[in-house]
């Protein structure tokens, strides 16, 4: 399973692509209005950054519009992938624009329906919002899990870009489910790394390791200092 950041914070992807593990990012209109930054320069300094897809999302609602700004972001770098919403004029320029070769990340989806109708728009991939699910008593991770059975039941191509992830036990269940790709905040990813017994382990062979030294330094100057005035060190053969 890939792992994305899903952050416009150039701070954050700098952090994310010095841990060697980050696949790609993900960001929206949100994310990106956050920062302040101007969106064309945003987009393509995270391009500089990760060398993986970086989804830049149309702020627009109409499928022409659509077509003319995805169009106009896939321009911009190889690595671009256009975000558009699963609305009919969003799957409508979805077919478009795949059929140009450009990649589609169908975002905001919430039904299995839903990730039905991009994959026949040959969708690059689909976003479910897991926590977002949730949030309204529903399972998230069992959109995913359907998501991923019925793409696998009919071979197709796009896929499973599990979103709105919250927490680690998100990301394990996502990796169970067979999604293809999990983006997160990136606090989300450090907490990854973390386990109490990890910590608990670290310190117990540090000071077992100090503690061996320092014997031996004691050792040593013991040593030294028993021997007669004048003796030469005992040869090292």
């Amino acid at each position: 399973m890939k792992l994305f950041l899903d952050t416009a914070n150039l701070d954050e992807i700098r952090k994310g692509a010095e841990l060697g593990i980050v696949d790609g990012v993900t960001t929206n209109p949100s994310l990106v209005a956050r920062e302040g930054r101007d969106f064309h320069d945003t987009i393509l300094e995270i391009a500089s950054l990760i060398d993986g897809p970086v989804n830049a999302e149309v702020t627009t609602l109409t499928k022409d519009e659509m077509l003319r700004d995805g169009r106009e972001y896939a321009k911009w770098h190889k690595n671009i992938i256009v975000k558009l919403p699963i609305t009919r004029d969003g799957v409508a320029a979805c077919k478009v624009l795949a059929g140009e070769g450009i990649k589609c990340n169908m975002t905001l989806c919430f039904s299995a329906t839903q990730a039905l109708l991009v994959a026949k728009a040959g969708a690059w991939c689909v976003s479910p919002f897991v926590g977002r699910v949730d949030d309204v008593a529903w399972d998230g991770m069992d959109l995913v899990r359907q998501i991923v059975f019925i793409y696998e039941e009919y071979d197709f191509d796009t896929q499973v870009l599990a979103a709105s992830l919250r927490h680690p036990l998100h990301v394990v269940q996502c990796a169970e489910a067979g999604a293809d790709i999990a983006t997160m905040p990136f606090k989300v990813l450090d907490s990854l790394y973390n386990h109490p017994l990890t910590d608990k382990g670290l310190k117990q062979f540090l000071e077992d390791w100090n503690k061996a030294k320092a014997e031996a330094a004691e050792h040593a100057t013991k040593s030294a200092g028993t021997q007669p005035a004048g003796a030469k060190p005992a040869s090292a053969n």
